[in-house]
């Protein structure tokens, strides 16, 4: 949403319709200094399934054209024992956090070499610094990310395509209420508090937002960032 608002015409992507719908139905206004909105296109795809992958690409592509913006920004973090993680546990994560984020960038790179401008972020996590045992395989799909990110930087920086990667740490979405509540479910005390409690364990005091984290990304997409890379 806050690219379309800076001018991005945006296609995005989701596994079910209801989320399609909602997103691709929102109207974009003109932030400040944007002459006018972008638009944005949902279409429905599993990004850790290749040939989805690929249908999802050629369809924006014939929608939009190459993409000069790409921000991959799929992910999932089953929490599990790592004793009792199956190989097809590990891959089947790794083909989603991991391989989603490769095939994507693999397919949109050479449209950006070719016109000298591209940005590409990976939208990462802290856990890629700071792995915990519950989330291990989410930790080390995102610390690959993080490396291919900044291995592509080097590569392509010359090219004018731009890789960097974001990594949120604490962020208030759905899936920390989720947590929350069953954490108080267990320890007989309220989401609400449990939140607290965890807000707390950051220096400024409270969850960050979604839109702090896109306010990054929109950013990195923009000409004030035209100078980072791999960061």
């Amino acid at each position: 949403r806050m690219l379309a608002d800076h001018g991005a015409d945006v296609a995005f992507c989701a596994r079910s319709p209801e989320a399609v719908a909602e997103l691709a139905a929102y109207q974009p206004t003109a932030a400040p200094g944007t002459a006018s909105p972008g638009a944005v296109r949902g279409y429905e795809a599993d990004m850790g399934d290749g040939a989805a992958v690929e249908a999802f690409l050629s369809a924006a592509e014939a929608g939009q054209g190459p993409a000069e913006i790409l921000v991959n920004n799929v992910g999932a973090s089953p929490s599990r024992n790592f004793l009792y993680m199956s190989d097809d546990d590990w891959l089947s994560l790794l083909e989603l956090n991991l391989l989603s984020a490769v095939r994507c960038t693999r397919r949109c790179l050479p449209p950006m070499r070719s016109q000298r401008w591209g940005r590409v972020v990976m939208v990462a996590s802290g856990a890629a610094f700071y792995p915990g045992a519950a989330l291990i395989d989410y930790g080390a799909s995102k610390a690959a990310l993080v490396a291919t990110g900044k291995a592509l930087a080097g590569k392509y920086g010359g090219d004018g395509v731009l890789v960097n990667s974001v990594l949120p740490g604490l962020i208030h979405t759905a899936m920390w209420d989720r947590a929350a509540g069953e954490v108080a479910q267990a320890s007989g005390t309220t989401a609400d508090a449990v939140l607290e409690r965890n807000g707390q364990t950051v220096p400024v005091g409270r969850y960050g937002t979604a839109d702090e984290v896109a306010a990054v990304i929109a950013f990195l997409c923009s000409p004030a960032a035209s100078y980072v890379n791999g960061a």
